[in-house]
């Protein structure tokens, strides 16, 4: 279990004295990591401390920090978070903007804004307006932003090693249609972003799954279509994004990618990205990828559209018979 402290009301090596003296045996997570601490072992419930209630950290997952820190949000900046709930995300955010700025943290389903809503609360962050709209709608409610996170509605195959049920629930058909809507969201983002913002101009793309057809793929698809490059995430963790895979071939920026593996990092599948908007517009260019048929998940093949009853015709003609009705003619 990892818990993040929240700096806005106490200090790391504070809250650690305190939870020690209750009975809790914890460690710093990691170097990249100057807010989390893993929780080893636990005399109390670590959901229903003192500290807990009080505002002084939360429950969260440290794949989760990585897009945070990646996005890297400056005080007194206008920051989208567009699928916020529960706020894990949201609440970070506010932490390194020291509660100066405003973070617009919507969600698409309005239950889950109140989870959003009382995690804001309890964590005593004031820079955060709440709003619950369809993300794809959001270029045409605000516009002209500093910085987008996206940690987009996913498969959630990276938490496969937490929840192996996963491998049965989800199916390929599921995962593209999630792609679909998950470039949708991308584009909107980057159409809220101000590429003339003086400290920003920034949008990070996250997801909890591996799959390619989620994650690289979507990120070549907004570049394609919009005026974006991939940067530096400025993280260390994790490893290089993919730049080929089956009938997949991605730019050598894709590299500049990040993601996480339970098996080899100790931490839920992960998958982020940096984009720096550039100019404002659609790319009018067509893509030669665009061209083409489109992919089938489920197999490593095309799909084409079926033939007609006559292209049937012709392809069961024998040669001699072809050549034979080009002389009549």
């Amino acid at each position: 279990m990892v818990i993040r402290t929240n700096t806005l009301k106490v200090k790391r090596r504070d809250l650690a004295k305190a939870l020690i003296g209750r009975g809790v045996s914890l460690e710093p997570l990691a170097e990249w990591s100057k807010v989390g601490l893993k929780v080893n072992d636990s005399k109390v419930p670590i959901g229903a401390t003192p500290e807990y209630l009080a505002g002084h950290y939360i429950l969260q997952s440290p794949s989760s920090f990585l897009p945070v820190i990646a996005l890297c949000p400056q005080p007194d900046e206008v920051v989208i978070d567009m699928a916020a709930a529960p706020g894990g995300k949201t609440t970070y955010m506010a932490q390194l903007m020291k509660n100066k700025g405003t973070i617009i943290a919507n969600d698409s389903q309005k239950a889950r804004t109140k989870a959003l809503y009382a995690n804001c609360q309890r964590l005593g962050v004031s820079n955060v307006i709440i709003s619950n709209y369809d993300g794809r709608k959001l270029p045409s409610i605000v516009k002209n932003v500093d910085r987008v996170l996206l940690d987009s509605p996913c498969s959630g195959l990276g938490l496969i090693s937490r929840d192996p049920s996963m491998k049965t629930q989800k199916n390929f058909k599921e995962i593209s249609k999630l792609s679909a809507l998950q470039k949708e969201l991308l584009l909107a983002g980057i159409d809220c972003v101000n590429p003339h913002s003086k400290t920003g101009g920034y949008i990070v793309y996250s997801t909890c799954s591996v799959t390619v057809e989620e994650n690289e793929a979507v990120i070549n698809y907004a570049l394609n279509h919009r005026y974006v490059k991939i940067v530096e995430t400025g993280v260390q963790v994790g490893v290089s994004g993919v730049i080929a895979y089956k009938k997949y071939r991605f730019p050598a920026s894709m590299k500049l990618a990040r993601r996480v593996y339970p098996h080899v990092h100790n931490m839920d599948g992960f998958f982020f990205c940096k984009l720096k908007k550039f100019a404002n517009g659609v790319k009018k260019k067509v893509v030669e990828e665009d061209k083409k048929p489109v992919a089938d998940v489920s197999k490593d093949c095309l799909l084409y559209t079926s033939p007609s009853p006559r292209d049937r015709q012709k392809s069961r003609m024998p040669s001699s018979a072809c050549k034979k009705k080009k002389k009549k003619k």
